[in-house]
């Protein structure tokens, strides 16, 4: 251990696993160290035995769940836009030989007490009750002009500069009611709460465009794809990318503890009383404790079901959203399933009716406090709440370019990736 490395990478979460395989690319040299004995940090899949010790203590699962093995239980469940930054970094990196994934059977939406699906076709939304039919020509138009609008293209603007122009005033033109404007908001932009009504409406048409381009990828019932045997899949097809190119792994390495020089720059990493020297320390959170600050909380359920959800077309694997209006709370619910068809969950114990076993977790999140330019430590941010990775990757492409000073070109040809078929 007692080298000399351009970059000491420290916990194997996603977002540090990404970095270490980018880094790796461009020939730095990278050493990565983690304290459990396990890939993904935060973002690990656990199998029922490991489920059991974390939230039970015991390493004793009811027989009755079937093999250990068998699950691959996400702790922090998210889905993977078809069309967004996540495919994008896959296919420039290759990773992608490395994993399979197929299409989410549906996404839904709570409304009034019922749970419907998020229409996928034209067909779907002609039928759908979550609009009338004079609401639906309404909002088509509203389609039709989020569809057609190019930033490029000042005539697809139709005279509106929606860098300025507030979501709420863009709805308006269009005479749109608040229950489609709530279904908008929420089940298509994936918004997590009403903030955005009075923000420039130009993020909420991009994540529009991202759901509805998404949506087309795969033909699916969803804009969602998802890796089979669980998202703990994407930090170790990292890991191997950075071991391609060079980059040593070390887990079960007690006491990460990051060295700083008179300067209060990071020069190494400490584990058992080896020093290992280095120019920059990348890490999550739980490693510089002393330089992240707390800014909210995520609270997660675990449910393990032997049936689908009810009212989703008996789906395999689902995302159901829970918009904050309807539940009287701050900020939306997001229900994600999945099931034997992704390889999570054994074949006949299918992934709310009753409930056979349930889990229940808040998490701190946190962001640096740091400067990186004066101490060379690239913390990333605790994982959000939000439904896909697209947060997540805008978080590893800004550490990206602090580290390198470089931006990553993710202009590739999204074709080159497929969904696994059934």
């Amino acid at each position: 251990m007692d080298e000399e490395y351009d970059v000491i990478v420290l916990g194997t979460g996603l977002k540090e696993c990404i970095l270490s395989g980018l880094l790796s690319v461009d020939g730095l040299k990278v050493l990565h160290m983690d304290r459990n004995d396990y890939y993904g940090g935060e973002s690990t899949s656990l199998n029922l035995i490991q489920l059991w010790k974390r939230f039970r203590g015991s390493d004793k699962p009811p027989a009755q769940l079937g093999a250990s093995r068998d699950y691959n239980v996400d702790m922090i469940p998210k889905y993977i836009m078809a069309n967004g930054e996540l495919v994008r970094v896959l296919i420039h990196t290759d990773v992608t030989k490395y994993l399979y994934f197929k299409a989410v059977d549906g996404s839904f939406v709570y409304n009034k007490g019922k749970v419907h699906k998020v229409p996928a076709t034209d067909m779907e939304a002609l039928k759908s009750p979550l609009m009338g039919i004079f609401e639906k020509r309404r909002a088509r138009k509203f389609f039709i002009y989020v569809q057609d609008y190019n930033e490029s293209e000042p005539k697809t603007h139709e005279g509106m500069d929606l860098t300025k122009v507030t979501t709420r005033q863009l709805i308006a033109k269009y005479g749109l009611d608040d229950n489609t404007v709530d279904f908008i908001g929420h089940a298509l932009a994936l918004h997590r709460d009403d903030r955005y009504l009075d923000e420039p409406a130009l993020d909420t048409v991009k994540r529009m465009k991202l759901y509805a381009e998404s949506l087309l990828r795969f033909a699916g019932g969803s804009p969602y794809i998802y890796p089979l045997y669980g998202l703990g899949e994407l930090p170790q097809a990292f890991a191997r990318l950075s071991a391609v190119y060079g980059g040593t792994y070390m887990l079960n390495k007690p006491e990460c503890k990051v060295e700083f020089d008179g300067d209060g720059k990071a020069c190494g990493v400490t584990s058992e009383g080896e020093t290992a020297k280095c120019k920059k320390v990348v890490c999550d959170p739980s490693y510089l404790p002393n330089k992240v600050k707390k800014v909210g909380k995520v609270a997660r359920a675990i449910a393990i079901m032997s049936h689908p959800i009810p009212s989703t077309n008996d789906s395999h694997s689902v995302q159901v959203i829970l918009p904050q209006k309807q539940l009287g709370r701050k900020s939306d619910m997001y229900l994600f399933c999945c099931s034997y068809s992704h390889n999570v969950a054994p074949k006949g114990i299918d992934l709310l009716g009753p409930v056979d076993e349930i889990f229940f977790e808040t998490y701190d999140r946190y962001e640096p406090a740091n400067e990186p330019g004066v101490d060379n430590c690239f913390i990333s941010t605790s994982y959000d709440a939000t439904t896909h990775f697209e947060s997540t990757v805008v978080d590893v492409l800004d550490l990206y370019t602090k580290i390198t000073g470089k931006v990553l070109d993710l202009n590739v040809d999204l074709s080159a990736a497929s969904a696994a078929e059934e």
